[in-house]
């Protein structure tokens, strides 16, 4: 059939399906053999299938349903009991019968089967309005006139008749049951076959199931035989019963043809002249559906790939891919196949006992025999099978022989047998196939996918309870003998596996559960109006399922112990029946009739009441003074990031302080009542930031769509009413996007003047691209409000109290202490205080909490997920192997089952829970490790360059950094006391600071973080000028015989404020390494003193020296050292990347530099890191060195012990370095979901970014060519990203500033090239600039410093002119973007 006939018929109204044909419609959704077809509500399913997928729809159950057989050879009967079958011969006929079969499916909610013949081609003349006819009355006369009595076939013919009668006067067209083609002979040719029979006087059946009984008989005039040719293989085909039916009586000899495959024309011909009663041409039609035709969701292999990896044999039983052509992917076909295979392996251990025993059997055969039966079920059972097949040879009895054939059909070992259920190529038609593997007690595994979405999902559909596959756990539990088991792979790499290889242990039934939302739908498919299926968007959906408690995570193992057979996995479910038993514990204590109560808690429990009252009541009595006294406001605000929330908030206090009655409400509380609210309102402030494509923030977005239905009311005749926004006019780098720019405050603000409100004062947008952010447009903004609202003249003194919270709390700490030990026994939240949280900061620790679920655990009144993350302190990236397997549990044992290799060369954790901190805290200690001044306004950990090839000088700038480490140490004694139960050295609270003191940095600490990096040229993997200090090594002889020194080095900015910016050092000068410790110590002190304390914003070292000036820097540090420094040494470097591969050092040890993608060791379907690395730190003798790009260097191996350790990196994967050379030189920071400060994804997303990348570096011929490329999820720069030759960083979700032009040695900063991108913004503009650098490079031109030379970037010389000739968008960003 022509692709236009197919577009004419699909462009009928209907909800279409298309099996794996040649040509589909483009409107149909794509189902797999042997799947239901869906059935749409309120409209007419249809499908497009052919001969060969026909046999595979299950249509008993068909309602309302229209399958089109493309290239038909035969008409099939449906098994429906409400069916009807046509058949069309041409182009016109295939339209007007589809339209007529919608029509009779829709209105007699019956199953239509529509044969349409091959070849068919030629122009379609279509009506105009199709849905209209198809709904309207047919206002023609049903031949019964209603009222029809018999069976459904009667009724079938009569709805037929009056639906043709009216498609005949909407088209002219006849629509008739069968076409005669009259002749004068005395044989009558009756034809069910699609195509046409050259004979004489024939009748083309259209209508063929009901057959027209009395129309046929009135066709019998003059004929004395009637021959039925039709296609089919059995005794008689179902035209032929037909015919015989309706002509019953008649005086005529009726013959059938049956016609099967490759018959001819001329065969057929033939045929009709002969006396044979019965006659069958052709070979018998063999449908086998091929299994190639059956598509998997590559979503899916996230399991099956882990099955194939199973240590011992296995075979998934309906794998397309291993089924023959007439087999089916059917769960209750592979059901019967497994029953057969367990049969045929149940009769070769019979056999073989049987052998064993018999009197006759030969010595040889009876050691091989005895042999395979001990390790039938191990490793072993193949060879050991072999060894029988080969002394049995020929057989000496009927037992050996069949034994023999048994086996080599495979038996000789155990497979582990599979069947997998998925909606979306294996579905189990009322889990029958699954109900009967479940009871059989054989030992058959199911693998079945869940693939809804959460209730708690923003993309949540209504699930019908009877398609929830989450239940089947329960079921299966009831029987008591199957082992159960539900994982999640996105939450728990681990537990999949244990239970896959658990199930294959068990020797009986085994039932996996595994959760993979939207499974069904291929990456970038849409799930929902803003979201696209991905591996970010699964596992953020199962964070939400699993922590919501509605995928639990367990196993059941009938095999074990009763106390050990059931395994709780779900860590949120652990936490909450913990914490109930806890309850129920403290309840049973209230229960006590003479309860242990401390005295204290009675004696001021009654004073603490009294007080809190006291308290309460003065609050209310100032706000009754407010609102008598000045004007009311309420501030309604709108925020997704919760900028717009806090700046609301305080304008709230503000207002307060002069007077004025403010009241705080979120924009969508008003959303059901907007002229109600607000006409209760003398003065309004909206406030709102802006979302995506110009959108209001979800918690404005009910407010937005409800407020564009109002119209005008008197009720707001007396209310005021004032906006302000806040956005950003560079976000959107193309000229036809500026109008997003604040469109939520433009659109609200004349839209509320439009009610009847009056204006309070004009409409104030904040710009984040501003000098000054939104504080720009915001301050006189205030202003005039304060002067609508009569209270300008108030004179208030402000405290800058948020500017300076850091301080205050730092100063109030007693050296790092606060309240850090009470917020730890605190079991009611899983959070500790704000202060607190700054201060654990110093102790090495952040407070976070899981973004993948804030929303969906805020919706159910819950908390956020709070975890910490803990960074520890290991100078110089340098661990032993018994601390890194210290490490592998900790994070087991605490922690999320993973950790990460930073940029600043130490681990981190993450997901550790608070009643887990302190522990853990405990274990890197125990581990020789510890957390002291990783994070925190003190000198964090100090990294240098690990270069294997220079071993001599790597133990002198080793030693020197654990030298500059130690000695820049906080001395406070908060950290042993709160983390390691040390006493306090002092006894009396009073004397705190003269019993505790900080002799270098005093109880202020320092204004910022302050970061130290060593170098030892060429190599400058550690970006020594991002630093603080940076040392460079001068190394002559072999031997370190100083450094110079860099200060100003940092990588913080803040979005959209130009005052921010990041720096490279400048080197002071040269010293010797024993002046190291005392110069680190002197420049720290200057920052000490002379740091901006009052902006954390501008408080790190940078703009110290800047505010300074270099050289009065200089002298400032000469001038605590005690001596200048000497002139700066010579120098170069030629790199900022690792060495991958093997390396020899001077002292004859090997190391070896792997690849650790954004420094996360875990067990992925990408990776096997963590186990890897486990196996080999057991065995391996020599060190384990962190990188600054986040990879691993296997150090200090022995020649002796050189191929185990290769034999374990292949073993693992972990030789593998064969990657692109932009992946290689990839890092990205942590990002979603743990990090607080992130604003897009980042370690999550960059190697999916990069895969697309490295498609178009392999195009353009520069794959294994290095590519400096980061990406970090905010400004905060923890991946260097504005030291690279290309970066990302986030803005918000899915968009990203991009940078060019940094170089491939950290010596030179990149320049801002676009604002915000997306993906395909961002691949747009790199293609044709990769493409172009690969062609017009010069010799050894990196890409960096040719997007300079090429003009799309000019070279940031400094870190002050950052921000200048940045963001070139006006043209050459969009030229490129639309190139």
């Amino acid at each position: 059939m022509s692709s236009a006939v197919i577009a004419a018929v699909s462009s009928l109204p209907s909800t279409s399906y298309h099996h794996p044909i040649a040509t589909p419609p483009s409107s149909s959704t794509k189902l797999n053999p042997y799947l239901p077809l869906p059935q749409a509500s309120g409209s007419t399913t249809v499908l497009y299938t052919n001969t060969t997928f026909l046999p595979s729809v299950p249509s008993a159950s068909l309602r309302r349903t229209v399958i089109h057989v493309i290239g038909a050879e035969e008409v099939v009967t449906p098994r429906a009991a409400k069916s009807l079958s046509l058949i069309s011969r041409s182009a016109q006929e295939a339209y007007d019968h589809s339209l007529l079969a919608l029509r009779l499916a829709q209105d007699e909610e019956a199953l239509i089967y529509h044969f349409i013949a091959t070849g068919l081609d030629g122009s379609v003349q279509e009506i105009e309005d199709a849905k209209s006819w198809l709904s309207e009355p047919l206002g023609s006369p049903n031949p019964a006139n209603g009222n029809v009595e018999g069976d459904e076939v009667d009724e079938l013919l009569s709805a037929y008749e009056a639906v043709s009668l009216a498609l005949l006067k909407l088209t002219r067209r006849a629509q008739r049951p069968f076409i005669h083609h009259k002749a004068d002979s005395s044989k009558l040719i009756v034809n069910f076959l699609p195509s046409s029979v050259e004979a004489d006087n024939v009748i083309d059946i259209v209508l063929a199931v009901p057959a027209p009984k009395e129309k046929l008989r009135s066709s019998l005039s003059g004929v004395q035989e009637v021959v039925v040719v039709e296609g089919g293989n059995g005794k008689y085909g179902s035209g032929w019963a037909s015919v015989v039916d309706a002509l019953e009586g008649s005086d005529v000899n009726i013959r059938s043809v049956l016609v099967g495959g490759n018959t001819s024309s001329s065969e057929i011909s033939s045929s009709l002249n002969s006396s044979t009663q019965i006659i069958r041409l052709g070979k018998p039609a063999v449908r086998s559906i091929p299994s190639n035709s059956v598509a998997i969701p590559s979503p899916e292999t996230s399991y099956t790939s882990l099955l194939a990896s199973s240590p011992t044999p296995l075979e998934i039983l309906n794998d397309p891919a291993h089924l023959a052509a007439n087999e089916s992917t059917s769960p209750l076909y592979a059901f019967g196949k497994a029953v057969a295979l367990r049969k045929e392996r149940a009769r070769l251990i019979e056999l073989a006992k049987k052998v064993l025993k018999a009197a006759d059997t030969r010595k040889e055969v009876h050691e091989a025999l005895s042999a395979w039966l001990l390790v039938r079920d191990e490793s072993g059972a193949v060879a050991a099978g072999q060894k029988v097949a080969e002394v049995i040879g020929a057989g000496a009895s009927n037992d050996e022989k069949e034994l023999t054939q048994i086996g080599i059909k495979g038996h000789w070992e155990k497979r582990a047998l599979w069947i997998v259920i998925s909606n979306s190529w294996a579905v189990d038609l009322a889990s029958s196939g699954l109900h009967h593997a479940l009871a059989s007690g054989l030992d058959i595994n199911l693998l079945v996918y869940e693939t809804a979405s959460s209730p708690f999902s923003p993309n949540a559909p209504a699930q019908p309870p009877k398609e929830r596959k989450k239940d089947l756990g329960l079921y299966a539990l009831n029987m008591g003998d199957v082992y159960v088991a539900s994982v999640a792979i996105y939450a728990d790499y681990a537990g999949v596996i244990n239970a896959m290889r658990e199930a294959e242990s068990y020797s009986g039934p085994g039932l996996v559960l595994a959760y993979l939302p939207w499974g069904e739908k291929e990456d970038g498919q849409s799930i929902s109006q803003q979201e696209k299926a991905g591996p970010l968007e699964r596992l953020r959906e199962t964070k939400r399922a699993v922590s919501g408690g509605w995928w639990p995570m367990f196993r059941w193992n009938p095999s074990l112990a009763d106390d050990k057979r059931f395994i709780l996995d779900s860590s949120y479910i652990k936490a909450a029946l913990s914490e109930f038993l806890d309850r129920e514990s403290h309840l049973s204590q209230l229960t006590l009739s003479q309860p242990s109560i401390d005295a204290s808690v009675t004696s001021s429990a009654g004073s603490d009441l009294v007080a809190a009252r006291k308290e309460k009541a003065r609050k209310a009595y100032d706000a009754l003074l407010n609102s008598l006294d000045g004007p009311g406001l309420l501030v309604l605000y709108a925020s997704d990031g919760g900028n717009a929330e806090k700046v609301a908030k305080r304008l709230v206090g503000r207002a307060k302080m002069r007077g004025v009655g403010a009241a705080l409400r979120v924009l969508d509380e008003i959303a059901p009542s907007i002229v109600d609210s607000l006409s209760e309102e003398k003065n309004v402030l909206i406030l709102t930031s802006t979302a995506g494509q110009g959108e209001a923030p979800q918690n404005g977005r009910e407010f937005y769509k409800a407020l564009s239905k109002l119209s005008a009311s008197d009720k707001l005749a007396e209310t005021k009413v004032t906006v302000f926004g806040m956005g950003d006019s560079h976000y959107w780098p193309r000229p036809e996007d500026a109008s997003y720019y604040n469109k939520p405050a433009k659109d609200i603000f004349p839209r509320v003047l439009g009610l009847g409100c009056a204006e309070l004062c004009p409409l104030g947008l904040g710009d984040d691209s501003d000098p000054d952010g939104y504080m720009t447009g915001y301050k006189p903004f205030e202003a005039s409000l304060w002067r609508a609202l009569g209270v300008d003249s108030v004179e208030v003194v402000e405290e800058k109290e948020e500017t300076v919270a850091n301080e205050h709390i730092k100063i109030a700490s007693d050296y790092l202490r606060g309240t850090i030990l009470e917020g730890l026994e605190d079991k009611t939240t899983g959070a500790i205080g704000a202060s607190d949280a700054q201060l654990t900061k110093f102790h090495g620790t952040y407070m976070q909490d899981d973004r993948d679920i804030r929303e969906s655990l805020k919706a159910q009144g819950l908390e956020p997920a709070y975890s910490f993350m803990i960074r520890c302190r290991m100078p110089g990236g340098v661990c032993t192997a018994d601390q890194w397997l210290q490490i592998d549990r900790i994070s087991d044992e605490h922690g999320n089952g993973t950790f990460k290799l930073t940029t600043r060369q130490t681990f981190q954790f993450h997901g550790i829970i608070k009643s887990h901190l302190k522990p853990a805290m405990q274990a890197i200690n125990k581990s020789l490790l510890d957390t002291i001044a990783a994070c925190g306004d003190v000198n964090r950990n100090v990294q240098l360059t690990v270069n294997p090839a220079y071993s001599k000088t790597h133990e002198a700038v080793y030693n020197f950094s654990k030298a500059v480490s130690e000695h820049l140490l906080p001395s406070t004694n908060a950290y042993h006391e709160i983390w390691l139960d040390k006493k306090k050295v002092y006894g009396d609270a009073t004397q705190a600071f003269s019993a505790d003191n900080e002799p270098l940095y005093g109880p202020y600490y320092l204004p910022r973080k302050f970061k130290i990096a060593i170098a030892v040229p060429p190599d400058n993997a550690a970006d020594v000028f991002t630093n603080d200090v940076g040392f460079i090594a001068i190394v002559e002889n072999d031997e370190v015989i100083g450094y110079n020194v860099s200060v100003g080095g940092g990588m913080g900015v803040t979005h959209g404020n130009k005052k921010t910016y990041p720096r490279l050092g400048d080197v002071l000068g040269f010293l010797s390494p024993e002046d190291g410790c005392k110069v680190a110590e002197s420049i720290m002190l200057v920052q000490r003193d002379y740091g901006n304390r009052q902006d954390r914003k501008n408080a790190r070292l940078k703009y110290t020296v800047d505010r300074l000036g270099v050289a009065k820097f200089k002298s400032l540090v000469e001038e605590r050292w005690g001596k200048k420094f000497g002139e700066e040494r010579p120098y170069h470097f030629d790199t900022n990347l690792d060495r991958y591969g093997w390396a020899q050092g001077h002292d004859g040890k090997w190391h070896f530099t792997m690849f650790i993608e954004n420094g996360r060791v875990e067990d992925s379907s990408r990776h096997q890191f963590k186990s890897g690395l486990q196996e080999i730190a057991k065995v391996h003798k020599g060190t384990f060195r962190l990188t600054a790009n986040q990879h691993l260097i296997l150090s200090d191996v022995a020649s002796e012990d050189l191929e185990d350790i290769k034999r374990l990196l292949a073993k693992w994967g972990l030789d593998n370095i064969d990657h692109s050379g932009v992946r290689l030189s990839s890092s990205a920071c942590v990002a979603f979901p743990t990090c607080g400060l992130a604003m897009a994804e980042s370690e999550r997303y960059l190697p999916l970014l990069i895969d697309k990348v490295e498609k178009i570096c392999e195009e353009a011929g520069v794959r294994n060519d290095d590519l400096v490329m980061r990406m970090t999820g905010c400004p905060n720069g923890c991946a260097r990203p504005w030291a690279a030759e290309v970066a990302f960083v986030g803005k918000a979700p899915g968009a990203y500033m991009m940078m060019l032009g940094g170089n491939h040695n950290g010596t030179r900063l990149n320049k801002p090239f676009i604002e915000s991108a997306t993906e395909p913004e961002i691949l747009a503009v790199l293609k044709p600039m990769i493409k172009r650098w690969a062609l017009e490079r010069n010799d050894g031109e990196r890409f960096g410093d040719w997007t300079i030379r090429a003009g799309y970037i000019k070279p940031t010389t400094h870190g002050t002119n950052f921000w200048e000739h940045g963001f070139p968008s006006a043209q050459q960003a969009i030229q490129a973007v639309t190139a």
